[in-house]
């Protein structure tokens, strides 16, 4: 698999999932701005400029080679409208990914989450990606709600956050 994978349009029954472009920044402040998003990660939510620069650097590819850097924001299909990302860290050597997902606080509770997060999985899956893994604070509910519909299941284990690694083999 290579970096250019990550130009990759998925769809869903209620999700467009693109990959992610700098030109999705203004768009994509405004799905970030609620501070309640940060509840569990902490920070704040980014401006303009500061998503904007964040995504070209995500776009662009882990400069190491190392790891493959794959996102996408997601769209609803009923109305075009931006609602969270998905995002999976791939290190090239072991086929492993580690995954991320954020959903914007309108459109929670739908099951966008999960649906974007299990269409990134199958297409990583086909990528010959084996193993994965999310890191997830332990009061965070509903991102523990679902790794667990992804499969995924906890380790006991903390990563330097104090987030708990949630492993699927």
């Amino acid at each position: 698999m290579s970096q250019r994978a990550a130009g990759t349009v998925l769809e869903t029954a209620q999700l467009t999932l693109e990959p992610l472009h700098p030109e999705h920044a203004p768009e994509m402040v405004q799905v970030l701005a609620p501070p309640g998003l940060y509840e569990f990660t902490g920070g704040l939510p980014p401006g303009l400029e500061v998503l904007t620069h964040r995504y070209i650097l995500q776009s662009g590819g882990d400069p190491s080679g190392a790891q493959l850097w794959l996102n996408w924001v997601f769209r609803t299909r009923n109305t075009g409208s931006a609602a969270g990302f998905v995002q999976a860290t791939v290190d090239a050597g072991s086929s492993t990914a580690d995954l991320a997902w954020v959903v914007g606080e309108e459109h929670q509770g739908r099951g966008y989450a999960t649906e974007a997060a299990q269409a990134m999985v199958d297409w990583l899956i086909r990528q010959g990606v084996v193993r994965f893994s999310a890191s997830i604070h332990p009061a965070n509910v509903p991102s523990a709600a679902v790794a667990a519909r992804l499969g995924l299941t906890r380790t006991g284990l903390l990563d330097p956050d104090g987030e708990e690694i949630w492993k699927l083999n």
